[in-house]
């Protein structure tokens, strides 16, 4: 897992080892989609909630606002947001933007999931 550069606002957490990483290519992904959209202030909001195949589903949007239980990470400029309960399902892991003949797509290195599916969007906790 790489954990170089990534930064997070919480003062709960020290800069130098965050609770979540954002690779170089997650981070240059949301730079250009920020781009596109005309919007800098535009961030992406990774969420968990129950369902898939295998217990509970990562989800991916973006959004401008902050909620009062929202912590943010930072790299290169760009800024991931996750909720308090989401982020203790995904706490350690990092978020990457991959390109191959699936097609391209964010997916999230979690290192607290047991098992997951086999297209990587749902995962199970032991």
């Amino acid at each position: 897992m790489q954990t170089d550069n990534p930064e997070t606002t919480n003062p709960s957490e020290p800069a130098s080892n965050p609770p979540f990483g954002i690779t170089a290519s997650a981070a240059k992904r949301i730079a250009e989609l920020q781009s596109a959209d005309g919007n800098d202030a535009l961030m992406l909001r990774i969420t968990i909630s129950g369902g898939g195949c295998a217990g509970f589903q990562y989800g991916f949007d973006f959004d401008d606002k902050i909620s009062e239980d929202d912590q943010i990470f930072e790299r290169d400029g760009v800024k991931v947001v996750i909720d308090e309960m989401s982020l203790s399902l995904v706490k350690n892991g990092e978020v990457d933007f991959k390109e191959n003949l699936l097609g391209s797509f964010f997916a999230i290195e979690n290192p607290n999931a047991t098992s997951s599916c086999g297209c990587g969007t749902s995962f199970s906790v032991g």
